[in-house]
């Protein structure tokens, strides 16, 4: 009986030793990195993330875009720079502004609402909340609006008792328009046509009037809604803390798919990253280590890969690239269809942050204090600046504006350059003594000329002319252009 019994014991060990080492096998390969395609649920036609429509606004809002690239097109501004102003914002700027109307809209950890003019870095006017803030606003016909947290301390345990607000404000004076009660947010608003959408810590997601804040609808995911929503089309994604990315009807808020984080030992990431949305995919970093490419139609996962550290960086999205920085020190160039490593940069330490494309350069900021550019195609180092924590840069027409750990710099080309327009048929003369001759003249206010047969991928503003074209065409045409009107 004796020998029985232990038999059956060394039976059940055994058992439980091959089930676990099963489900570790099982983990451990549900977990690996996925590789991507670039013939499924890519889209390569995907167009460059658009200027914005409304006359005055240069950056609307976190990311620029409402597909989030974080990627501002037709511009020519590079580094080196030169500081022509520092505001003191007296608390740690943790998200960039929104640049409109000659002003820089953003707000402090302290809540503290700030409105700034571009040109001279002085207060326009300013709002005190008492709450706390960690997200960039958003601008649209001459309101700018806001989410705040719950009062201090910031770091409070997520509860129902604790609530946050959305506040509308006139630009001009700050005067205020709105507010509405939703739960705690560090949901950086978006706003499309007459509706304004935002996430809070109870998991919901809502679409408010534009005019009112009145909701149009309010959906509950499964988790805290911590980053923003990109929206593309008819369709909203984001991201929440129960590991599970989503894809919602923007008239609706209904739930169109749900995906979710890869399974790992130690429990699934979450989402804190905002996702960028480009080339028919959904792009978005989890704790986990990993950056997601999700199908954007299906929301089948289409690739992952490890970064080694945590990713709450949102990712940049620029000609076939992802760009997004780790925990891990290092700073990546990925392959938007497969997920392949491009190139890989080393940092000074963590990067929390998310990145700008501007001009052909990457910048990013990491928690040591550092703000880099590199060269977007090969991540070679370009320029650093002695500040910075999270997210680096924006920029309109003529400026660069870096955002430091508690200051906001405005920066200036700091090559002396001066412009002359071109006429169309010096512009044309040159194009061809270049060795040009597929020309065709596709705009007049201001001139904007075609490069070749090829579907324009690339578009770099030059001499007040605007070159579109292949990437190597665009680039060795500006190159001739440049020779007779920057002097």
């Amino acid at each position: 009986m004796k020998r029985w019994l232990l038999a059956a014991a060394a039976l059940v060990l055994i058992a439980l030793i091959g089930a676990g080492a099963a489900y570790y096998l099982h983990i451990q390969h549900a977990s690996r990195n996925i590789k991507g395609s670039s013939t499924v649920e890519f889209v390569t036609t995907a167009a460059p993330a658009s200027a914005p429509k409304e006359p005055g606004v240069a950056w609307p809002n976190y990311g620029y875009d409402t597909e989030r690239a974080r990627f501002l097109n037709g511009s020519d501004l590079a580094p080196p720079f030169r500081r022509v102003w520092t505001f003191h914002a007296r608390s740690l700027v943790e998200f960039p502004p929104a640049v409109a109307y000659g002003r820089l809209f953003f707000a402090n950890n302290d809540g503290v609402m700030f409105a700034v003019g571009a040109k001279n870095g002085r207060k326009a006017w300013s709002y005190v909340s008492h709450r706390c803030v960690a997200a960039s606003p958003a601008v649209d016909r001459h309101v700018v609006y806001e989410v705040f947290m719950n009062s201090p301390p910031c770091n409070r345990k997520p509860s129902a008792a604790l609530t946050g607000k959305i506040v509308a404000f006139a630009v001009g004076t700050g005067r205020i328009l709105w507010t509405h009660t939703i739960g705690p947010s560090e949901s950086s608003p978006v706003v499309v046509g007459a509706a304004i959408f935002v996430g809070d810590w109870n998991g919901r997601v809502w679409a408010l009037r534009r005019k009112t804040g009145k909701p149009y609808w309010v959906t509950k995911l499964d988790g805290q809604v911590k980053g923003g929503v990109a929206i593309s089309g008819s369709r909203l994604y984001v991201g929440d803390y129960s590991g599970h990315v989503y894809a919602l009807s923007r008239a609706s808020g209904k739930i169109l798919w749900q995906a979710k984080a890869q399974p790992r030992f130690g429990g699934t990431g979450t989402f804190y990253a905002t996702p960028a949305v480009a080339y028919g995919r959904v792009y978005i970093g989890a704790t986990d280590g990993k950056e997601y490419s999700f199908g954007a139609t299906t929301g089948k996962l289409r690739w992952s890969e490890s970064t080694g550290g945590y990713v709450y960086s949102s990712a940049a999205v620029w000609r076939d690239r992802v760009f997004v920085g780790s925990y891990s020190h290092v700073f990546y160039a990925l392959d938007a269809a497969t997920g392949a490593v491009e190139w890989k940069f080393k940092a000074n330490g963590p990067i929390s942050g998310s990145p700008t494309v501007i001009a052909g350069r990457v910048y990013f900021a990491t928690l040591k204090g550092r703000t880099y550019a590199l060269d977007a195609r090969t991540g070679a180092l370009v320029w650093t600046f002695p500040d910075g924590k999270y997210s680096p840069v924006v920029a309109d027409d003529t400026r660069v504006y870096l955002i430091g750990y508690a200051k906001i710099y405005g920066l200036v080309e700091q090559r002396a350059k001066t412009e002359r327009k071109l006429s169309e048929s010096t512009a044309f003369r040159a194009l061809r003594k270049a060795g040009f001759r597929q020309l065709k003249l596709i705009g007049t206010h201001p001139l904007a000329i075609k490069i070749g047969l090829d579907k324009h991928r690339a578009r770099r503003n030059v001499c007040h002319i605007a070159l579109f074209g292949a990437d190597p065409n665009v680039a060795k045409g500006a190159k001739a252009l440049s020779r007779l009107c920057v002097g």
